[in-house]
């Protein structure tokens, strides 16, 4: 069964270079993947198409008013337990662990934030998942929605060519990827670790668990789980901290 993701949103025009390129492209052309963009302001109620307003209380900035976006929401007709993500830095971190467990469900929606933010009744009546992808504000939630979007629709069966692929990227067993070379062997005065040109699978595997290791530690120490390390793994953490 194919994926279809709806984006509701104030600028629909910014999907649609993303939504026509690379593997959101290639999903849509197999079958496996659908879109469908929605102009918020459609559900406007005058003919400048207003759909937000200055927050009750005072402060700077507008907030997206709730009439649109109910209004919006009641024509989709969305099966029960459709997911309705809202993409918004008041939220917990997007993982790899979402990204494969929305792949697996015949619809998801992303509701772009904007502005200051989108009236609270919209959070609490209409969405059900609430995610953010880091440490800093854009402008819209716009950016937000495509980067969840590539990250699920890439692990729809089939998407990518190369099934293992997806099983050895980052994150997927709590550790970051390995460094990946290819050819020429040397390049100026820079040559490809030998343990990778020696045929030896059995070793190539051992150094690159290695460099997951060293990647993660030195990169994302807080995805190192040391109950799931081997000893001599955790002996390699040891060795790196007190270097």
């Amino acid at each position: 069964m194919p994926l279809h993701l709806d984006f509701c949103t104030l600028f629909p025009d910014f999907f649609s270079g993303p939504l026509h390129s690379s593997i959101l492209k290639r999903a849509a052309e197999q079958g496996n993947a659908s879109y469908h963009l929605h102009n918020i302001r459609d559900w406007s109620r005058d003919k400048h198409r207003t759909v937000d307003d200055r927050p009750f209380g005072g402060g700077p900035g507008m907030v997206l008013k709730p009439e649109p976006i109910f209004e919006m929401f009641e024509t989709l007709h969305l099966p029960e337990n459709t997911p309705v993500i809202l993409t918004t830095p008041r939220a917990r971190l997007f993982q790899q662990s979402d990204a494969l467990a929305l792949a697996k469900l015949p619809r998801v929606v992303f509701l772009c934030g904007h502005y200051e933010g989108i009236d609270e009744r919209v959070q609490e009546n209409l969405c059900t998942h609430f995610f953010s992808i880091g440490s800093y504000v854009l402008t819209g939630g716009e950016p937000a929605a495509l980067v969840m979007a590539d990250a699920i629709v890439r692990l729809i069966p089939g998407v990518v060519g190369c099934s293992d692929s997806i099983e050895q990227d980052s994150f997927m067993d709590d550790l970051l990827d390995c460094p990946h070379y290819t050819r020429p062997a040397k390049y100026r005065d820079w040559t490809v670790p030998e343990v990778l040109l020696n045929g030896n699978h059995a070793e190539i595997a051992k150094w690159r668990r290695r460099q997951q290791i060293i990647a993660t530690w030195k990169y994302r120490p807080d995805l190192l789980k040391l109950e799931t390390l081997k000893p001599e793994e955790l002996k390699l953490i040891q060795t790196l901290e007190e270097e």
